[in-house]
């Protein structure tokens, strides 16, 4: 049995997964800004890829419980590497921000080499507490649409 690769963690907070999932949905203008930050001392930067695509996008149907394409989606994704540092960098997003997913993969490749951590998880917690803010703005949109059946 393989093993996934993960990639290195932020720090206790965040697996890499996560990071890259928080970055993902996050406000560009902050990834953009923190990945200036990280570029100015990462080094030299090698693009190997940075395109948009269309991509289908499956679901699962909750009856059947069978896999289906719902039809497709418009995907930003990059892919760097830093020589200096022997570590690559990637991000993928929903949508066609190509700075947005250049950016990520700046971070990304920081995160792999160990470099401005602390930078970075203070991004990563910003965007997770506005994450959590937005889910919970809309989960209280959601709650006053909500009907008692026993009123009809």
């Amino acid at each position: 049995m393989t093993k996934e690769k993960t990639g290195n963690p932020v720090s206790v907070s965040y697996t890499h997964a996560q990071a890259l999932e928080t970055l993902a949905a996050g406000r560009p203008a902050n990834i953009k800004a923190v990945a200036e930050k990280v570029l100015d001392t990462l080094g030299g930067v090698d693009v190997v890829l940075n395109r948009t695509g269309l991509a289908m996008l499956p679901l699962i149907d909750t009856v059947r419980s069978t896999a289906f394409h719902l039809g497709e989606v418009l995907v930003s994704e990059a892919h760097i590497r830093v020589p200096d540092r022997d570590v690559e960098g990637y991000g993928a997003i929903v949508g066609g921000d190509l700075e947005h997913v250049m950016a990520m993969a700046v971070i990304d490749a920081a995160i792999a080499a160990g470099h401005q951590t602390d930078l970075i998880l203070e991004l990563l917690n910003a965007e997770r507490r506005h994450q959590e803010e937005e889910d919970r703005q809309l989960l209280q949109k959601v709650e006053a649409t909500r009907v008692q059946m026993e009123t009809f």
